[in-house]
């Protein structure tokens, strides 16, 4: 990828990826999961969008619900930097909160209806 992306970092620094995406609108879900990780999310972009540049054996992966979206963490220090959606697997989003010279903070944020998606009680 070329120096015009987005950089980004788990907390510890062993996890760090690009992205050529833009970060609004912002989004935060409200399904089980999101609720508890409480992130605000890039716009969903495709796969070919992102690319990790150091971590890749970092990351490790959780899927619930449907098994369908996959969403990657840091085994060292937790943090998730980015997840696999379950409304069309080719898209990706990434954790605002990770990326370098961008405040999450300062943007407004719309919330994606994750819940409605669950095939279980409160996943």
């Amino acid at each position: 990828m070329s120096d015009d992306g987005l950089k980004g970092s788990c907390h510890c620094g062993a996890v760090k990826f690009e992205v050529h995406a833009p970060v609004t609108p912002a989004a935060r879900c409200n399904c089980s999961l999101c609720r508890r990780k409480g992130a605000l999310m890039t716009p969903p972009f495709a796969a070919n969008q992102l690319a990790i540049l150091q971590g890749e054996d970092a990351l490790s992966q959780y899927q619930f619900n449907t098994r369908t979206a996959k969403h990657f963490f840091c085994r060292h220090c937790g943090i998730y930097p980015f997840h696999q959606t379950r409304t069309n697997p080719q898209l990706w989003r990434a954790n605002i909160g990770c990326l370098e010279s961008i405040d999450p903070y300062a943007l407004e944020a719309a919330i994606s209806n994750g819940a409605s998606l669950s095939v279980m009680e409160d996943a």
